[in-house]
């Protein structure tokens, strides 16, 4: 049974992911903590509540709320993509459960601690609860089972800026301490959830048809994002880029193409702060640092994902 810690900045597609690992078979979320990234601090504290009651799992799975900002900068937030609740605008009805009162750095070096060798941690927000906690613990590394993160790109426009991705681009000091700490991370980038994460109006329709609280949800939560890629990108459709992160996790075989590579991260000031940089010819001559997700099988994700949005299990 694997066993997962998610940090998310809870909007559109992080509640989708969330809604993965409660359906998944052979995993449990031990606890979500929340990062400050897409929308007001506390709001996507109330959309990951409100998303595991989606679930039926109120009560069952832990909140902790963490950095309400980056380690050294402000940031604007991404209520253009996701509405102003980071949920459509859907303005869901509060969530019974409530938030625990334990801080997300502190739950995240508890939970590791208390279980070695057995976290798979995921990462679809900024990094600053992580680098805060391996700061306060560098011991806890080592004891990761996994670490899956959302962000960056490999030689590709970013989606905030022309170099950076937005979660690299919103804390890019605390990715930086993280990608040097030696937690051997996996990186799903911008481009793969580009080419391998986007849901057209054709599929859209699908989805509609379903009729399931899932789905709905589901469509209710992207709707604003469906709105921003047709703007932004003239596509009529919306990318599942945390969902596609997450179905790496539960199938790594959704990963078909990985390859060890250097990767570092850009935290100075200018247009290249965020950008993450993958030496794909070796030429800085430093040793391998990350596994990067090269190509993705479309075809495994969207399984795994209608199979949910239908109310069913992966």
């Amino acid at each position: 049974m694997r066993r997962i810690l998610l940090d998310t900045d809870t909007a559109g597609d992080d509640t989708i992911a969330i809604l993965m690992a409660l359906k998944a078979k052979d995993a449990v979320l031990e606890g979500v903590t929340i990062n400050c990234g897409n929308v007001g601090f506390d709001q996507q504290v109330e959309n990951a509540l409100y998303t595991i009651q989606v679930a039926g799992k109120s009560g069952k799975v832990p909140v902790y709320p963490g950095a309400r900002r980056p380690l050294l900068r402000d940031w604007r937030n991404a209520e253009d993509v996701h509405g102003g609740d980071g949920m459509g605008d859907s303005h869901f009805p509060r969530a019974r459960q409530r938030p625990e009162a334990l801080h997300a750095v502190d739950a995240i070096v508890e939970i590791i601690n208390s279980n070695p060798g057995e976290i798979d941690l995921v990462e679809i927000a900024p990094m600053t609860n992580l680098a805060l906690a391996i700061r306060k613990d560098p011991g806890i590394v080592k004891k990761v089972r996994s670490f899956h993160f959302m962000g960056g790109a490999n030689q590709y426009l970013g989606n905030i800026t022309p170099a950076a991705e937005f979660n690299t681009w919103v804390d890019p000091d605390a990715a930086k301490i993280v990608m040097e700490s030696g937690l051997a991370p996996t990186m799903v980038g911008w481009e793969i959830c580009m080419r391998h994460g986007v849901l057209g109006a054709k599929e859209l329709a699908a989805v509609g048809k379903m009729g399931t609280e899932e789905s709905k949800f589901f469509l209710a939560v992207n709707r604003q994002v469906r709105r921003f890629m047709k703007k932004s990108y003239g596509m009529d459709g919306t990318v599942c880029t945390d969902s596609l992160t997450m179905s790496i996790v539960l199938n790594p075989k959704v990963a078909t193409d990985v390859r060890r590579r250097y990767v570092e991260v850009d935290n100075t000031e200018g247009p290249s702060r965020g950008a993450t940089i993958v030496d794909e010819l070796g030429v800085l001559g430093r040793t391998p640092n990350s596994d990067v997700v090269y190509e993705a099988s479309q075809g495994l994700f969207r399984d795994m994902l209608y199979r949910v949005l239908k109310g069913g299990r992966v």
